[in-house]
């Protein structure tokens, strides 16, 4: 017998099963970093339009313009969880709040959005967003948009 013999075989063994654990672990990490949202309602029409599904990427870094999910702030959880809404981040901390959200928020000219807090506003001509409703909290946001659009003109 050769010395030696199938030691390349166990090898070759803990290879190909070390490298799927370090696959099922990366699929799991894209699914917890991931989420599928449909999107109901015509409010960032014709950016996205109603049942349109809309890949989030959790936990991402909002920047302006882009696309995010975020909790609806005027309504309260429910049993099944929270209602998510769609909109396009148009103001983030230390930006100059918009002369339309203005009131919504109760600020005058030259107020700067808060630390924590973000203005949404949908794509539609007609639609609930930080010009009704506020500030959104940024603990309340869910995520990004992956890939968003950019409004057409």
């Amino acid at each position: 017998m050769r010395r030696g013999h199938g030691h390349g075989h166990g090898r070759r063994t803990v290879l190909a099963v070390t490298a799927a654990v370090l696959v099922m672990g990366a699929r799991a990490a894209a699914r917890r970093r991931l989420r599928l949202i449909r999107v109901t309602g015509t409010s960032m029409t014709p950016t996205y339009e109603d049942g349109e599904r809309l890949l989030v990427r959790t936990g991402a870094r909002v920047r302006d313009g882009d696309v995010v999910v975020f909790r609806n702030p005027l309504e309260e959880r429910s049993p099944d969880g929270p209602r998510w809404l769609v909109k396009r981040a148009t103001a983030l901390p230390g930006a100059p709040v918009p002369p339309e959200v203005l009131r919504a928020v109760g600020a005058r000219p030259g107020t700067r959005v808060p630390r924590g807090r973000l203005v949404v506003r949908g794509d539609a001509q007609n639609t609930q967003d930080s010009r009704h409703f506020g500030y959104v909290r940024a603990d309340a946001v869910l995520g990004v948009a992956v890939r968003p659009r950019r409004a057409r003109a």
